[in-house]
């Protein structure tokens, strides 16, 4: 068996390890895994003791563990870049799916056109209510139309406001309010739109549906359909 220089085999592991942390943030694992290796196979062979250098079978064994490190270090970076595939093929089958779909959405904004002038939501009730209003705003501010919709339970609340046929066709307001003990306060609405399109993120991840009242995150969807 070979006999090591402790003292200059530490110095030399010291420098290795700074090298790799230098090195780390410029090459991948799979490299820096396979050049801290070669490096300490160097330094062994350094100051192995030269009357009595190491068995070839323990080289050989070091060799092959590296080898096996190496592997399943490209095996990871295979199958990792494998799910991201899968998932951006997943994201974008799901995004063809959306379009043409009509969806719920976390939003205020209301838009009324030539086609289309019932506005359709869902409030979000998280308690039950002795009245339940759903108040219309021009793009002024001014209010237009008030729904009292009455007293309600705890839940999730379908509700229509018909704009009329003399309503311009534009953005409009809408914002649920519910009656407390010190007045009204606002909940969750969501309002029902068609979606247009749909932009996709980085690998399929932060879906963007495109609407006539603009890109709403998925997140923020309530219901399809």
């Amino acid at each position: 068996m070979s006999t090591i220089n402790t003292n200059q085999t530490s110095n030399v592991y010291e420098q290795i390890n700074e090298a790799n942390k230098a090195q780390s943030t410029r090459t991948p694992q799979t490299s820096s895994d396979s050049d801290m290796f070669m490096q300490l196979m160097i330094a062994q062979l350094q100051n192995q003791d030269p009357t009595s250098p190491a068995e070839t079978n323990d080289f050989m064994q070091q060799i092959s563990s590296m080898s096996q490190v190496e592997s399943i270090n490209n095996l990871n970076v295979t199958m990792n870049n494998l799910a991201s595939s899968m998932l951006s093929s997943q994201s974008a089958l799901q995004a063809s799916s959306m379009v043409g779909q009509n969806v719920y959405a976390k939003t205020d904004v209301a838009t009324v056109t030539a086609d289309n002038k019932d506005v359709k939501g869902i409030v979000e009730l998280p308690a039950s209510t002795s009245n339940l209003r759903v108040k219309i705003f021009d793009p002024t501010g001014a209010e237009i139309e008030t729904l009292d919709l009455g007293p309600k339970n705890a839940g999730d609340l379908n509700f229509t406001w018909n704009a009329g046929d003399d309503a311009a066709f534009r953005n409009y307001r809408v914002v649920a309010e519910v009656a407390t003990s010190d007045g009204y306060k606002a909940v969750n609405s969501y309002l029902a739109y068609n979606v247009n399109s749909v932009t996709l993120g980085q690998n399929g991840v932060g879906m963007k549906l495109n609407t006539d009242a603009g890109s709403i995150a998925f997140s923020d969807i309530k219901r399809i359909g």
